[in-house]
């Protein structure tokens, strides 16, 4: 009972199928699969990530459209303030390369924010409480930063400091390599169920609350999910920054941080 309804049909989600749903169903037919009349072609969690995303697409343009150097505005003041922090906290892990991964870092924070702070709108839900929207996310942050790792550094580099991690004796490569491949395939399974598992529980504990009391009780509960929300989204830019801070360090990177600190 309390997981129907958590997953009660969404009004949105039904129009999107009727709309939109007949066209993927002949797109996906040629391989292999097939959908019964009256079935939800579309789930659920697509269709708010999509909005999500269109979401954030219609309001970056329009505020692009209305950027001003001479006469900017209270709207753009707090946007520029938004990004130089989140440029700031990137460079702390990354260094002067964090405005290069400004965009990417930017892109997976604002969409799991606004992802996790849909649930808390009456007739929406949160696309992140389904565990595959925090698995692409997770997947999409592990593959770019290798990608950006071996960019950097070299193919051979790269694969190199697997086996002998900065300040490991070269002696240790051996035990070393499989314990760093162990723990950066463990990356994608630790953000994953972090983010999937406080927002679903989340949304669960709502719904409990709901479904006992179903007027203001509820209400202390989804402020915290606001914090929560807010605090996850937050957390996965920081292991985001982190993972690739380490992926593009250089030897140089190194070298200079130390000269930094010694003077």
């Amino acid at each position: 009972m309390i997981m129907d309804k958590l997953h009660h049909p969404l009004w949105i989600v039904e129009l999107a199928n009727a709309v939109f749903g007949p066209l993927v169903a002949a797109l996906l037919r040629p391989l292999g699969r097939t959908y019964p009349a009256g079935t939800e072609v579309i789930p659920d969690y697509m269709v708010m990530a999509t909005l999500v995303l269109v979401g954030l697409t219609v309001i970056c343009l329009v505020v692009r459209s209305r950027l001003s150097v001479e006469n900017p505005g209270r709207f753009q003041i707090l946007c520029e303030d938004g990004v130089l922090a989140l440029e700031s906290l990137m460079s702390d892990y990354i260094g002067p390369k964090a405005r290069r991964y400004l965009p990417i870092g930017a892109s997976i924070f604002l969409f799991i924010l606004l992802g996790n702070l849909m649930g808390l709108v009456p007739g929406l839900m949160s696309p992140t409480e389904n565990i595959n929207v925090p698995l692409g996310c997770a997947i999409t942050v592990w593959v770019y930063y290798h990608i950006e790792g071996i960019r950097v550094q070299g193919l051979w580099h790269y694969i190199k400091h697997f086996a002998a991690p900065p300040g490991a004796p070269l002696f240790t490569a051996p035990l070393m390599f499989p314990i760093e491949i162990i723990s950066h395939f463990s990356r994608v399974m630790s953000l994953t169920l972090r983010l999937f598992g406080n927002i679903f529980g989340e949304e669960l504990v709502i719904a409990i609350l709901f479904s006992i009391i179903p007027f203001l009780v509820p209400i202390p509960m989804m402020f915290m999910g606001i914090i929560t929300g807010s605090l996850q989204a937050f957390i996965f830019l920081l292991l985001t920054a982190i993972y690739l801070g380490g992926a593009v360090a250089t030897e140089h990177d190194t070298d200079s941080e130390h000269l930094a600190g010694a003077m």
